[in-house]
């Protein structure tokens, strides 16, 4: 069974989707692969993980916590399992070119295909892809948009200039 409901954030509204075990999705309105709500999913405002979800990510766009506790379960191939599990690595405040990521997922030479990965990451800002940065620092690739990746590596203490990788 999928549950669902929505989250307004500082920077647009979310659909947050779970399943009886674990958050299964969190995607901005208007990002890219955002998902239909399919026939069957229920709405419930009460589940335990949303609830988790929106209290932690309010928690984040505060500024006091650095780090997610909300059981995940991102569903993708094995190469978007192993991308997802090393950006889950990038520590907070900090970035990493997307070569650097391919490596990490036990993929180097794969950047360009790590970077596919990374743009249908279905659990935004938890999984934090904003993290992953093109090969000289610059913001690229973001599929909720720059404006966005922007903003959260602003609130990480991070700008486009002087990131250490």
């Amino acid at each position: 069974m999928h549950y669902y409901d929505y989250y307004h954030s500082p920077h647009g509204h979310m659909l947050l989707v779970a399943d009886d075990a674990a958050l299964t999705g969190a995607y901005f309105t208007g990002q890219k692969y955002h998902p239909r709500i399919e026939e069957g999913w229920v709405r419930d405002a009460r589940h335990r993980l949303l609830r988790q979800a929106k209290r932690e990510l309010a928690e984040y766009f505060d500024g006091t916590r650095k780090r997610f506790a909300v059981k995940i379960d991102p569903r993708g191939t094995l190469f978007q399992l192993a991308v997802w599990k090393a950006i889950m690595g990038v520590a907070f405040a900090k970035t990493i070119p997307y070569g650097e990521l391919a490596r990490r997922a036990g993929h180097p030479g794969s950047a360009r295909a790590a970077g596919g990965a990374t743009g249908h990451n279905p659990i935004s800002v938890i999984i934090p892809c904003h993290r992953i940065v093109g090969s000289n620092g610059a913001l690229i690739g973001y599929a909720g948009g720059l404006t966005k990746k922007r903003a959260f590596l602003a609130l990480e203490g991070r700008s486009e200039r002087g990131q250490s990788h």
